[in-house]
């Protein structure tokens, strides 16, 4: 069966393409961060005993982290959007679009005073929305298997 593109699948790519300006948001978060740090480039994270002495190192080791996170999860996502969107466009845009949501939301949590204690909304309403798209990409996958 050949593969058709939905007519709806724009939404899809408008959702992929949101993660360059997510990607900007959490490299400026960082960047924000390592200033107020005074830590400079090319020190990726302040050692355990900065970190412990200086809010600001810490905060920024928790941007970093968040952003490395991020950078960690988009291809799974991205992969899993591409594919769940070939029979589900706009639940797929919708769930890419709460996936981003939860993204910023973890980047701002972990970043904040809370530290890795405000990570955790972002993280389960990203993972949720990863987690029913890796479902429908299964079942399109299926789909497109057994015709």
């Amino acid at each position: 069966m050949p593969i058709q593109i939905p007519d709806e699948y724009g939404y899809v790519l408008a959702v992929a393409s949101s993660g360059f300006f997510v990607n900007m948001f959490h490299m400026q978060l960082t960047g924000m961060h390592r200033k107020k740090s005074g830590l400079k480039h090319p020190i990726s994270y302040a050692t355990e005993e900065q970190a412990a002495k200086d809010n600001n190192a810490f905060r920024f080791n928790c941007a970093q982290r968040a952003h490395a996170n991020f950078i960690e999860n988009q291809p799974t996502f991205l992969s899993l959007l591409a594919v769940s969107g070939l029979r589900y466009p706009v639940a797929a845009a919708a769930l890419g679009a709460t996936w981003m949501f939860g993204r910023v939301a973890y980047g701002m949590g972990y970043a904040s005073s809370r530290g890795p204690q405000g990570r955790v909304f972002g993280f389960l309403v990203a993972m949720l929305a990863q987690m029913v798209l890796g479902g429908m990409a299964g079942y399109t996958s299926y789909k497109y298997i057994v015709g």
